[in-house]
């Protein structure tokens, strides 16, 4: 694939994998992107997943030819981008590795060896001319690891941002962007939105016309659509007005409620109402539509004077990835000394700008006329934020 007359992809398609990072589902597989600069002097991107040091071997040098690479650019040290460094210094011996200080740290842990008679250590701000293209390499600590490096071209105005802008998905399925990104985002990204965000200020000094991430599509059309996303995301803003209901539910009473609770808010014009059962859905999948949405409602049951592990998991997920700006509602049911909403607020007591809901349902066993009145109330105060 031609990015620009220059700069090649080399990349692969993993349709062998099921999870990525070991949790999130992937049925459309994934991407191990790498690129490669064509100039005076020639500049690779990033290597690929171990399962395809020989695939992506052939694909350097279908591009390559008779012609060696003079520099390994090392943006991020995750071993699906940076399994075959070593490989790759075995096979072209001359090459210099490009890459943070702190990446040369990884490096040694993972492969026994810092490369040390091989380094260029470079910093936010640091140049490196190949002859027409100039490249200006950009600290991006925590987005998502520490060492991270992103890379802009100034000739064709090309932004090598990392696992930035990625997505879950082979470069040879048709799948909408925004959803996968935004699971991608929420489930590896998402606690990193502060480190975003300055990532975010410093790409708007630049004149980008093209994003070559990581994982994922390159980037080439409708740019202010993606960095927009990005800039909600990382900010925690709402994108999507709606109200978001997750629950679990043991005997199917609570979730007797939570259908007509969304009921209600359908009738009552809400403009989305999204429903998860924890305990069926995918998680990771649930987790996006809490930060998609303005409004979450937990429905759930005590449990052992606690509350359900599916939801417990699911409120861990949304603490550890900083949820916030968000208008939270609860329905909990006991049969005896029900604990479920207290035990659900104390879990979310660290998270910033939360507003509850001033009506929570309180369940005995199964909905009667007064759990029932609360729900209706419930909808009628929630739609008040539409």
């Amino acid at each position: 694939m031609n990015i620009t007359n220059d700069i090649k992809y080399v990349g692969v398609n993993d349709h062998d994998i099921d999870l990525f990072e070991g949790q999130y589902v992937v049925e459309n597989g994934m991407a191990y992107n790498s690129y490669i600069i064509l100039d005076e002097k020639i500049a690779v991107f990033d290597t690929v997943d171990a399962r395809f040091t020989q695939e992506w071997l052939n694909n350097l040098k279908d591009v390559l030819g008779t012609r060696q690479p003079d520099y390994l650019i090392v943006q991020h040290m995750e071993p699906d981008h940076s399994a075959n460094i070593m490989n790759f210094v075995q096979t072209y011996k001359d090459t210099t590795i490009v890459a943070s200080a702190k990446a040369f740290v990884m490096m040694k842990q993972f492969f026994g060896t810092d490369f040390a008679g091989q380094q260029l250590i470079v910093k936010d701000g640091d140049t490196l001319s190949l002859g027409s293209h100039t490249l200006t390499f950009i600290a991006a600590a925590m987005v998502h690891w520490p060492e991270v490096i992103v890379t802009y071209d100034s000739k064709d105005k090309v932004l090598f941002s990392a696992d930035g802008f990625g997505k879950f998905g082979a470069l040879d399925v048709e799948e909408d962007w925004a959803c996968e990104a935004r699971r991608y985002y929420v489930g590896i990204v998402g606690k990193y939105g502060v480190q975003v965000q300055n990532l975010l200020k410093k790409a708007s000094a630049l004149d980008i016309q093209t994003i070559c991430p990581l994982h994922g599509p390159v980037l080439t059309e409708n740019l202010e659509y993606y960095i927009g996303l990005y800039n909600t995301w990382s900010s925690y803003s709402v994108e999507s007005e709606g109200v978001m209901i997750a629950y679990t539910s043991v005997y199917g009473n609570t979730k007797k409620a939570v259908e007509k609770l969304a009921d209600e808010l359908r009738a009552k014009g809400c403009p989305k109402v999204v429903v998860a059962d924890l305990a069926r859905e995918d998680m990771a999948e649930a987790v996006e539509d809490a930060f998609r949405y303005g409004t979450l409602v937990l429905a759930t049951t005590t449990y052992n004077s606690d509350i359900f592990p599916f939801m417990r998991e699911f409120i861990n997920h949304l603490t550890e990835r900083n949820y916030q700006n968000r208008t939270i509602a609860m329905i909990e049911n006991g049969s005896w000394a029900s604990t479920a909403a207290k035990v659900m607020t104390k879990m979310l007591e660290g998270c910033k700008n939360i507003t509850f809901a001033d009506t929570t349902v309180h369940i005995k066993s199964a909905l009667n006329e007064e759990s029932s009145a609360e729900v209706v109330a419930l909808a009628e105060e929630l739609c008040r934020n539409f």
